[in-house]
């Protein structure tokens, strides 16, 4: 995958998440489709920026999201009907997996591999 900036990897996951993807599963809405997808979607975000993971407490629990070079990039917050409260606590790939799947994981970044642009 190779993205050159966080809002066309934003476009390219819009296109691809999907039920099977969200956490837990089946917990999303076409409507709304970063529904359930913070956890990975932060994983794959640092994949391709790099960068930190963040967490912070929401009605709905915790929230994964990222801080790449000293600027916060949330994927998923249009999941929300409200502001984010956002707490910055520094987290790591192994709780954000632990709120997902390995299996989640690479399914959503096969798919991303299908639509994401090609490396020059």
């Amino acid at each position: 995958m190779k993205f050159t900036h966080p809002v066309e990897l934003y476009r390219a996951l819009a296109r691809v998440w999907a039920g099977d993807t969200a956490s837990p599963t089946g917990a999303w809405a076409s409507d709304t489709p970063a529904r359930n997808h913070c956890s990975v979607t932060s994983l794959i975000v640092q994949d391709c920026f790099g960068g930190e993971i963040l967490t912070t407490r929401t009605v709905g629990g915790t929230h994964f999201y990222n801080l790449i070079e000293g600027t916060r990039w949330d994927l998923t917050v249009s999941q929300f009907g409200e502001p984010i409260p956002y707490e910055d606590t520094p987290s790591s790939r192994a709780a954000a997996l632990a709120d997902t799947s390995e299996d989640k994981y690479r399914l959503l970044v096969e798919r991303l591999g299908a639509v994401a642009p090609v490396a020059e």
